[in-house]
């Protein structure tokens, strides 16, 4: 029996870069939410990767960016906490014509970290010249020490395998945390939370989804049948949002719990029964007693 490698890493960058991409990429399930706008993932994710030889367990950070209010200073002290646990991280970038400020705050952020860092270029399909991506290299190269640069495509899945023998490299010498089948540590309920919020997210229009959270109220397999009834509440923040959730006759409500009921059934194996409702809890993003019972828990 050879050797077993296993540790922790880290996906951080600032919002809206592929981190869920990238993690549901590598894992080949969907386990992270994924949408065009930012701030999605507002906890870690943990998604677990086993080879042969080793077992990587990723956490998938919420964006870091200057945050606004409660829930926003949540989901950075969240990210920058993995900073200390783990045992790579990886800082996902796109290959912009220079380092956006965004990207140098969170170079900041990493100034004092000990753990290495990998610099992962995503996006690659988008830039043609390879001139350009080495002066995107080079112009990181610059700015902070970084152990190896990998550039990829989440969305293709365009040298992740490069990526992935990288990550290997990083691993400590140490056990099997979790069974080889085991791809998430998140309970059903939570994934499933987080699919309604996807779909409101991608379906909304954009002054209404940060204000979303999904509650399940219940999840219970129905005895003898190969069928899981699923109630979950949607909140937002005002009145107006409300209307525009639910949609003229009940359309746009409908449509967020169809998409979101084949996903639910894709990941649990079953048929799903789902009803959803909408409730207006007001600045519950400032509130911590909702912030903590939507999920966004310490832990």
């Amino acid at each position: 029996m050879g050797k077993f490698y296993s540790g922790f890493v880290s996906l951080i960058g600032r919002p809206n870069v592929g981190k869920s991409t990238l993690m549901n990429c590598l894992i080949g399930e969907k386990i992270a939410i994924t949408s065009n706008k930012p701030q999605t993932t507002r906890n870690k994710i943990t998604s677990i990767l086993t080879k042969d030889d080793f077992q990587c367990v990723f956490l998938d950070t919420p964006g870091i960016h200057k945050p606004k209010h409660k829930l926003g200073e949540f989901m950075v002290r969240s990210a920058e906490n993995t900073f200390k646990e783990v045992d790579l991280v990886l800082f996902l970038v796109e290959p912009t014509d220079k380092v956006l400020e965004a990207d140098q705050y969170v170079l900041e952020k990493l100034g004092n970290v000990k753990t290495p860092v990998v610099l992962v270029i995503n996006k690659i399909d988008t830039v043609p010249e390879k001139e350009k991506l080495l002066a995107i290299i080079d112009a990181y190269r610059k700015l902070y020490p970084f152990k190896e640069v990998v550039p990829i495509s989440a969305a293709t899945g365009s040298n992740t395998e490069t990526l992935l023998s990288v990550i290997r490299k990083f691993l400590p010498e140490g056990p099997q945390y979790f069974p080889a089948e085991m791809v998430t540590d998140q309970p059903e309920r939570q994934i499933a939370s987080e699919i309604i919020r996807e779909k409101a997210l991608y379906l909304l229009q954009d002054e209404i989804p940060h204000g979303i959270a999904v509650e399940i109220m219940s999840m219970k397999k129905r005895p003898d049948q190969n069928m899981v009834d699923v109630q979950a509440l949607i909140y937002c923040e005002k009145d107006s949002h409300k209307g525009i959730i639910i949609g003229k006759n009940g359309a746009m409500l409908k449509k967020i719990s169809t998409e979101a009921r084949r996903d639910i059934e894709r990941f649990m194996g079953t048929k799903v029964y789902l009803e959803t409702w909408v409730k207006v809890k007001e600045n519950w993003r400032d509130n911590m007693n909702y912030i903590r019972l939507f999920g966004y828990d310490e832990q």
